[in-house]
């Protein structure tokens, strides 16, 4: 599974009444829902100097009942909150790190900017290993260039079946895509329709993709039409 969860944030409610509700439970259910075995979380908050930044992977990970969990931090706002991505797993994780992406050397785009991270793992499925990787890339050109690139040396330097899974913050038919187009199969070609992410309660663009190396088997693929967060998640299925 992949799912932007925006912090947490009820987005059903902050559009109806405004305000920044945070809710655990909405998120976890959304996830239970699916009964995922591996999930990347995107925008996700950890421990910081405010109430509000909670380590909300090991809070999701309980709720939802996985024993596993690991953040990966992309920035810190004010130098103090930390901000990034998350993998909440049924199985152990191993060999974790956090890869940097590169910020732009020249910010002239007028979109927000703000540094991004990829997390890659190892995750033990019984005698079988694969590698997850876990980003979410920036709304500025320079940025998904950037990340694209890190991503395919992280894709070419794996020597196992690999899943990538995001916010890419790109729609498919963008040129930046192809060199991941190259290497791994978009689940979404599995949809049974064409199905769309952003945003949740009325969907208009694809931005959120979960990709796997072409040595995967991808049973099925599907957007679950449940709103928690602005995104909608991705879910799939694959045979190792």
């Amino acid at each position: 599974m992949s799912f932007n969860i925006q912090h947490c944030r009820d987005y059903i409610m902050a559009k109806e009444r405004g305000g920044d509700p945070i809710d655990f439970d909405l998120m976890a259910d959304a996830i239970k829902s699916q009964e995922p075995d591996i999930v990347v979380l995107n925008e996700v908050r950890n421990l910081g100097p405010c109430p509000s930044y909670k380590n909300q992977a090991k809070i999701l990970a309980k709720k939802v009942g996985f024993q596993y969990y690991k953040f990966g931090e992309a920035i810190r706002f004010g130098g103090l909150l930390p901000y990034g991505n998350a993998i909440l797993s049924k199985y152990p994780i191993g060999e974790f790190r956090v890869v940097r992406i590169p910020d732009p050397i020249v910010k002239d785009e007028d979109v927000y900017y703000e540094s991004r991270s990829v997390i890659k793992c190892r995750i033990d499925i019984g005698k079988h290993r694969i590698h997850v990787l876990g980003t979410h890339i920036g709304l500025a050109n320079s940025e998904k260039t950037n990340a694209v690139n890190t991503l395919v040396e992280l894709i070419d330097d794996t020597d196992i079946p690999c899943v990538l899974m995001g916010d890419f913050n790109m729609t498919p038919e963008d040129d930046k895509l192809r060199p991941i187009h190259e290497r791994m199969i978009d689940t979404a070609r599995y949809f049974e329709e064409p199905k769309l992410t952003f945003p949740s309660d009325e969907p208009r663009i694809k931005i959120d993709y979960i990709f796997v190396s072409k040595d995967l088997k991808v049973v099925n693929a599907d957007v679950p039409d449940v709103i928690a967060s602005d995104h909608k998640m991705v879910i799939c299925d694959v045979e190792l």
